[in-house]
């Protein structure tokens, strides 16, 4: 028996690849400190940190990088000059493992105090467009197809005020062929005169108190005109946030499979909201009824970063959400109908995730295995806590891998994560940027560099083939966003479909990535937003395919 113990160990050690991501920023070029106020985070706006899109601005096929930066309150205040070491960046892709920062020539630097960005291509002109979420008024970028963007907001009628304004989403709610946009406001807070206040938390006297105690701000959906402009519909299509909850981070998906795209809201210390889209313009709340709204034992979570997939390929979207320390993270299974299941202790990511602090997080198959693993960007709010508890402000990257049975296991040592110094992680997004054939990662560090996490997966383990699909709507909008895509290789069925805004105040690789292991060809199916359907077969493995949208 022990013999037979330890062949079955050796196996599942070989099968198992132990890729390695490495921290390769200083060496890509990316080494602009990521500011977030001051050092001893005081106030509330302070902690909650900024998030990253990867996006093909030039169309050159090597994706490129936006980083958010925030601000300080002296700078809001008037009291001190803005500084280069404020603005956002863009990072252009170079090809060889480095970026070159062409904010400046872009013309995209932001201003104010920035926390999130998504990229879209939201007048389908094939160039993509990118938005900026503020503190204060947004910034609508539209890509003028040379290399550089024109700040566009007035026209476009999305700058949403002087509110705090955060993890926005792209999508066609109504299928007429242009991305609308949702945009949920996080709390109430008075930056010319900040009131200063002390807390407790776990017996240690803190400062940055929040959200509790302050007035939430209103969500916005605009409705895209087709012309350039946006029309708010928030009353009318019944999105309306009366109860002005804190809300965190959008993601619009099918989660009912009837053809429209729905809308969840992650709220902080609030229950979520998850609309159901009706169809005809209008949205119905259902998450209390939908069991999203609270854990699995009736909790309001913080709920900061949210990630959507199908990891057990039963052809339902599942919700994953980080949340505060001392809350586990939770896996919502979704069980069809429109109900779905707190599933976090049995799947195996509940244990592993109770004593940290989490924000952005994303499903994306980091091995290749046709599985989609989970990766967590963790840290703590309050740096009183390091010596006083046995929380720490700076905490470890997590990966959980899934084992493909429904579960997943800490996977974050073998992965390399815990050869990473702790840090204090906010947003991030994953993509493959350097077109190998394996995910990436990048995370916007508090008060520091970013990371950027290469993916040695495809040298390690040549043999977990992959594909990468490309949508180029002609109907539909001109990336495709909301298309659910079905992969067929090897015996399984994968899904999944681009999205504009998901994690936490970011935007991931807008093509699909699809691990296959030992396939090596591949069926894909395309249902796309305008209700047309495309098929390719035999698809070869170990490249990129663009499938446009039939006439």
């Amino acid at each position: 028996m022990r013999v037979a113990a330890f062949a079955a160990t050796l196996l599942l050690a070989v099968q198992i690849p132990a890729p390695s991501f490495r921290n390769i920023a200083p060496a890509a070029g990316l080494r602009e400190i990521i500011i977030s106020g001051g050092a001893q985070k005081n106030y509330v706006l302070e902690v909650n940190g900024s998030g990253a899109c990867w996006l093909d601005y030039d169309g050159d096929g090597w994706l490129d990088l936006y980083l958010v930066n925030g601000s300080t309150l002296a700078r809001l205040q008037g009291k001190a000059p803005a500084t280069a070491n404020t603005t956002n960046h863009l990072y252009r892709n170079l090809h060889d493992g480095t970026f070159a920062d062409v904010t400046t020539k872009a013309g995209v630097p932001g201003r104010g105090w920035g926390f999130g960005c998504v990229a879209a291509d939201y007048d389908n002109d094939g160039h993509v467009d990118l938005l900026v979420t503020n503190f204060g008024p947004n910034i609508l970028y539209r890509n003028r197809g040379d290399g550089t963007f024109i700040d566009v907001t007035a026209r476009a009628g999305v700058g949403g005020g002087e509110i705090w304004h955060t993890g926005a989403a792209f999508a066609d709610y109504d299928r007429d062929g242009y991305l609308d946009l949702f945009v949920p406001g996080y709390l109430d807070f008075d930056a010319k005169n900040p009131e200063f206040k002390t807390c407790e938390y776990r017996g240690v006297k803190v400062h940055a108190c929040g959200p509790m105690g302050y007035r939430g701000a209103p969500d916005t959906l605009y409705h895209n005109n087709g012309d350039g402009t946006f029309t708010d519909v928030t009353v009318a299509a019944g999105v309306a946030d009366r109860k002005l909850y804190f809300g965190f981070q959008a993601v619009w998906e099918d989660f009912d499979n009837d053809g429209w795209p729905d809308l969840f809201v992650g709220n902080d210390s609030n229950p979520n909201y998850l609309y159901r889209n009706k169809g005809d313009g209008t949205f119905e709340e259902t998450g209390v009824m939908s069991g999203v709204a609270f854990s699995g034992d009736g909790k309001e979570m913080s709920s900061m970063g949210v990630a959507v997939g199908d990891y057990d390929h039963d052809g339902w979207m599942d919700i994953f959400i980080t949340t505060f320390a001392g809350d586990n993270y939770i896996l919502f299974h979704n069980d069809g109908g429109g109900f779905f299941s707190d599933v976090s202790y049995p799947a195996g990511v509940g244990e592993p995730t109770v004593a940290y602090l989490g924000w952005a997080t994303g499903f994306f198959d980091y091995d290749n295995d046709g599985n989609p693993d989970l990766y967590c960007a963790n840290g703590h709010v309050y740096p009183e806590v390091d010596g006083r508890i046995r929380e720490t402000y700076r905490q470890p990257l997590q990966l959980l891998r899934n084992l493909g049975n429904g579960k997943f296991t800490d996977f974050s040592e073998k992965a390399g994560f815990r050869a990473i110094s702790p840090i204090s992680a906010r947003g991030g997004a994953y993509a493959d940027f350097d077109n190998d054939g394996d995910i990436d990662l990048v995370i916007s560090v508090m008060d520091a560099p970013p990371l950027l996490l290469r993916n040695d997966a495809t040298e390690r383990t040549p043999a977990a083939h992959w594909l990468r699909l490309k949508l180029e709507g002609v109907k539909s909008n001109r990336a495709g966003i909301g298309a659910r895509v079905k992969v067929t290789a090897g015996g399984r069925t994968q899904m999944a479909s681009p999205r504009a805004g998901e994690g936490y105040l970011s935007s991931n690789d807008p093509r699909l990535h699809f691990g296959l292991g030992a396939a090596t060809t591949a069926d894909v199916e395309v249902s796309w937003p305008s209700g047309a359907r495309s098929r390719v077969t035999a698809l070869a493995v170990g490249r990129e395919h663009v499938i446009r949208e039939p006439n």
